[in-house]
């Protein structure tokens, strides 16, 4: 398969078998998304099932590259399924191995390692949900995550260097960014505007600073730029000491981010 997800639903037709045993061979894309779909069970909806108690000690490798646009890539050829990747991305998996960082597709029988060239998801939406006379910013990621503005689940600033892939970072410049350091903070005066702080995410043509946030089991999504640019909307703008200053509230909590000047 070279280019999509069209064969993974093939493998209903043709009745393919996920072996459940050492060697299972799950990293053949037919093969995993047909084993995913027979062991649902009971699971409704997008349920993300309990990866941290699965230790299977079968490893595989699949070429499968999570481009730091977000865009998923099967073989040379972008997946452009979305039910797949979405079902896919209920099983990803970060582990650190001697100071490296390893990304999965994991199983109860297998994990298959794939490439992640900066966040394994990406946020594109925020709204504002109202529940309990308390307001919370709440995201969603293209594969279906939704979680609120807390502090376990907090966004942090980081630099990215596109010289360390080969995907075309454009596509942070009109939906993805990164990381952000937030911290408490009840002082916010509004001022500048949300061009200057999008604008100064971006340090030079090889690196940026980008926001990403906290979602599950280790995994940060970047924030889309046209996201980030609601945010900037819906929080407030001040300055402190020549920095720009972006303050959110969530939960009753005061959540400050100080953005890059460089």
């Amino acid at each position: 398969m070279k280019n999509d997800n069209n064969h993974a639903d093939s493998s209903r037709e043709n009745n393919v078998e996920a072996p459940v045993g050492k060697g299972s061979g799950l990293n053949n894309m037919n093969a995993l998304s047909h084993y995913l779909k027979s062991t649902a069970g009971a699971r409704e909806g997008r349920a993300i099932p309990p990866l941290e108690k699965w230790h299977p000690e079968d490893i595989a490798d699949m070429d499968l590259v999570i481009k730091a646009n977000g865009e998923w890539w099967h073989e040379g050829g972008q997946m452009t399924r979305e039910s797949l990747v979405s079902l896919f991305a209920t099983i990803l998996w970060k582990e650190e191995n001697n100071g490296t960082t390893e990304y999965f597709l994991k199983t109860p029988v297998q994990k298959i390692r794939i490439q992640v060239e900066d966040a394994p998801l990406l946020i594109n939406d925020v709204g504002i949900v109202h529940e309990d006379d308390m307001s919370w910013l709440e995201f969603t990621t293209t594969t279906g995550d939704v979680v609120r503005l807390d502090d376990e689940h907090s966004i942090v600033l980081k630099a990215y260097n596109s010289n360390k892939s080969t995907s075309n970072d454009s596509d942070f410049n009109n939906s993805d960014s990164n990381n952000s350091d937030f911290s408490e903070s009840d002082q916010a005066n509004q001022m500048s505007t949300a061009d200057d702080v999008a604008d100064s995410q971006e340090l030079s043509s090889t690196e940026q600073v980008r926001p990403y946030m906290m979602v599950r089991n280790g995994l940060t999504a970047l924030i889309g730029r046209n996201t980030f640019y609601h945010l900037t909307e819906i929080g407030a703008l001040s300055e402190d000491n020549g920095k720009t200053i972006l303050t959110l509230r969530s939960g009753g909590q005061s959540y400050s981010l100080s953005m890059p000047t460089d």
